[in-house]
């Protein structure tokens, strides 16, 4: 007897879920849970923000460098927010 996918969701500890998405980031969480439709677009979503810097950065000056980092690492930070409070609310709605 296998369990359903909202069962496995349920008998997962949010907390967990949460500190994966936000410590190593980039949807760990979601692998715990065993979400993976979630993971595959936190990893696009995620790939396509280093190709994005990765392409702007080409043309720009060494002064400009820094604040492209900065941004670069703000959006990784915001995609690990949204990814890891998903994560939580998803465990609470299941188990209500």
């Amino acid at each position: 007897m296998h369990p359903t996918r909202e069962q496995i969701l349920a008998a997962s500890a949010a907390w967990v879920a949460v500190v994966l998405n936000v410590l190593p980031g980039l949807g760990a969480g979601y692998l715990y849970q065993r979400r993976w439709k979630a993971y595959w677009i936190t990893s696009a979503l995620a790939t396509a923000w280093f190709v994005a810097g990765a392409a702007l950065a080409q043309d720009a000056d060494a002064a400009a460098e820094s604040q492209n980092q900065l941004v670069g690492l703000i959006g990784l930070l915001v995609l690990a927010a949204v990814t890891a409070t998903e994560a939580g609310l998803a465990v609470n709605k299941v188990r209500r």
